[in-house]
């Protein structure tokens, strides 16, 4: 198997403060644009780190031949 990269991002605001999340752009070496999509967890502190972790499980459900 290929070497992988995992493209992530995390910034914490104020819940009252953020109005929108859009795609993240990627340019691949090969010319094309790619995109990310940004997920939004809202909670306490304990809420989201097993939001996060939860998310961060399902996702590699989605590829079982990692």
């Amino acid at each position: 198997m290929a070497n992988l990269t995992l493209v992530y991002g995390l910034r914490l605001l104020p819940s009252d403060e953020l109005a929108e999340v859009e795609d993240a752009k990627l340019k691949m070496k090969n010319g094309h644009d790619a995109r990310v999509t940004m997920h939004l967890l809202e909670g306490s502190k304990e809420e989201i780190e097993k939001q996060l972790r939860a998310s961060l499980e399902a996702f590699f459900d989605f590829y079982p031949e990692i």
